[in-house]
């Protein structure tokens, strides 16, 4: 069964309804396989985002990270063995690059292994998402992620202070593909074909937005 997990963004820890989940779901421990959104930056080591899962008590026998230090063929069998992949936060652009430099999304499309994205990552595993200029990001685009599920994923952004620009913006994505938009401290969770929700999630479909409510 398949297993995603798109993450905002925690200041300190998973909230321990989220943590629960992710014990339940996460059984397999062998493997934490990381991929930099800043493959460039060999200290950006994704720190932040390994303390989520030690502090919910997740370990694992052996923990990697991939950048542009590792090589692409060994990158791509750490990908294929992986108990867990964890797409981290950084640059939306550049994870994207990275994942097509190194022919990783096919393989993450499929793997087995639950995946994780914060941020950047959360964005790039969806089906495609809009770059903007008005989102702080380079250009004015809409790009392919993995598509690991069928919709669009809009990931810590000030959503709140921001929820006409926001509809705006998305709104011709939104004709085409449904659209989960958050904020920090909120997930979305794919499990089979249920999609759960935690923190404050607003999904824009056909240029309506509407806050959804938390199942987690």
């Amino acid at each position: 069964m398949k297993i995603h997990y798109y993450l905002g963004w925690f200041n300190k820890f998973l909230p321990e309804s989220l943590g629960k989940v992710l014990q339940e779901d996460i059984t397999d421990r062998k493997s934490l396989v990381m991929i930099s959104s800043n493959p460039s930056i060999y200290e950006e080591d994704g720190a932040t985002e390994r303390s989520w899962l030690d502090q919910t008590g997740i370990m694992f026998d052996e923990y990697h990270l991939i950048n542009y230090r590792v090589q692409k063929e060994d990158a791509q069998t750490l990908i294929q063995n992986a108990s867990v992949i964890f797409l981290l936060g950084g640059s939306i652009l550049n994870l994207n690059d990275f994942l097509m430099d190194y022919e990783l999304s096919k393989l993450i499309k499929k793997s087995r292994a639950v995946v994780m994205g914060a941020s950047a990552g959360a964005i790039n595993m969806s089906a495609k998402w809009l770059c903007s200029k008005n989102f702080g990001d380079e250009i004015n685009s809409v790009y392919d992620g993995i598509g690991l599920d069928n919709f669009s994923v809009l990931s810590h952004f000030d959503l709140e202070n921001n929820m006409a620009l926001v509809q705006d913006e998305l709104s011709l994505l939104s004709e085409e593909i449904n659209i989960y938009a958050s904020n920090k401290e909120c997930a979305v969770r794919v499990k089979g074909d249920k999609i759960d929700i935690l923190g404050n999630v607003y999904l824009i479909s056909h240029s309506k937005i509407r806050k959804l409510d938390e199942t987690l």
